[in-house]
């Protein structure tokens, strides 16, 4: 289980998205930057010990309408090898030193554990505790056999998707809460979904889909 230290981080999370999410296809917010709140999210466990998996939400009140985004980040303790493009930013970790954020949807370790996630073979994790599940994160998952784990990740303007030959996994990176207050269960074609809890702009306690699985034409032979 990942121990979570109660400790500073120079720069804030807050402040490294709020420099990265502009150049971003899917941000939606005022074009002269981000006003970040953090709003909740979860975390993943590497089964290594080496890398950090968190699932961030943000509400983002710069525009005439708030925003609110997923953020999948994993830190490391040195550079990812050809993951330059995905690096989020630098920041000093009062107990483990330098660290390296990035995004995760380009991060080998996060797609493996999600894939895990949706097949039941990992928990979701409270984002703040150690060593404690977080119950609010709600998995269903239809498929059949492994999930592939060699994603190829893309940002479009809806997201990010993780694609292999037969499916796409869809991650949402602008959330929308559940009209009811309850997620539905999938749809056809959807394979399976992560859903969880956060904090809307006006405080309220929300929840809605963070990822679906898509099943994807195969190309003929």
């Amino acid at each position: 289980m990942a121990v979570i230290h109660h400790t500073h981080v120079k720069p804030t999370k807050l402040e490294l998205l709020t420099s990265w999410l502009p150049g971003r296809p899917w941000y939606g917010g005022d074009a002269g930057g981000p006003e970040l709140e953090k709003a909740g999210g979860f975390r993943l466990d590497d089964p290594a010990g080496e890398v950090g998996i968190e699932f961030m939400v943000v509400n983002d009140t710069s525009g005439p309408e708030p925003v609110t985004y997923s953020v999948p980040l994993t830190y490391r303790g040195a550079p990812l090898e050809g993951a330059e493009h995905a690096l989020v930013g630098t920041m000093e970790h009062g107990v483990l030193g330098q660290r390296w954020a990035y995004d995760g949807c380009h991060d080998p370790v996060l797609v493996a554990q999600l894939a895990a996630l949706l097949e039941g073979r990992a928990q979701a994790q409270a984002q703040s505790v150690s060593d404690t599940p977080d119950l609010d994160v709600a998995v269903s998952y239809t498929g059949e056999g492994p999930l592939p784990v060699a994603l190829t990740a893309a940002d479009d303007a809806e997201g990010s998707v993780l694609a292999a030959p037969g499916v796409a996994l869809r991650l949402h990176r602008m959330l929308r809460p559940a009209p009811d207050g309850s997620v539905a269960s999938p749809a056809a074609g959807v394979l399976g979904q992560v859903s969880g809890v956060w904090r809307a702009p006006d405080g309220a306690r929300v929840r809605g889909v963070f990822a679906e699985l898509h099943r994807t034409p195969t190309p003929e032979a």
